[in-house]
């Protein structure tokens, strides 16, 4: 019974620490690295799977530690990244004394520049899943602010052909312009060319 009401004691300690205001920050960038760290393995193995055996040639155990690598290269980047993020949004809070706006960018740029400035396959294919969302709340926000005015009719039909369009000509006229990954889908999509 002792053993059992110090474990009590200990969580019940540790719960209390860590719900002061001081030690939120701290406990943020924790958190935030272990999020990341789960959260890229879990986006990235499955696709590293399918890819892999796709579109991969070797052995099993070379496809294995390729989907190994990865999953591990995504899920560190992340952790990593967020864990610069969230110590650096905390320490200019600290430094000015409240937080303001700038500071997630700030942050975010240097940990972007940190950790994604890198370039492989894996930042290479999150900066570019990035910058298609960005595009899409930048257009969202431009609405929203007025800058550009509400559209009568969905413009989606038209970015999709846009978009297919322009993917199309460069795979068929300017392929070594795409990502090895993209030209490896095109490639597979279309019978009439060989892998």
């Amino acid at each position: 019974m002792g053993g059992e009401t110090m474990l009590r004691t200990l969580l019940y300690t540790v719960n209390s620490l860590l719900q002061q205001r001081r030690y939120q920050a701290a406990l943020a960038v924790v958190k935030g690295f272990r999020n990341g760290a789960v959260y890229g393995a879990k986006i990235r193995a499955p696709h590293a799977l399918v890819m892999t055996f796709l579109f991969r040639s070797g052995s099993l155990r070379e496809k294995l530690k390729a989907i190994v690598r990865a999953t591990y290269t995504h899920s560190r980047n992340l952790a990593y990244f967020v864990f610069t993020y969230k110590g650096l949004l905390a320490l200019q809070s600290r430094m000015q004394g409240k937080k303001i706006p700038f500071h997630s960018f700030l942050a975010a740029c240097i940990g972007g520049w940190l950790v994604f400035g890198e370039n492989n396959n894996i930042n290479s294919q999150i900066n570019m899943y990035l910058l298609s969302r960005i595009l899409f709340g930048l257009s969202r926000l431009a609405v929203e602010k007025g800058y550009i005015p509400e559209p009568k009719q969905d413009p989606f039909p038209l970015f999709a052909a846009l978009v297919w369009g322009i993917v199309l000509w460069l795979f068929e006229y300017h392929r070594h312009t795409l990502q090895p990954s993209l030209q490896s889908s095109m490639t597979y999509l279309d019978p009439t060319r060989s892998l």
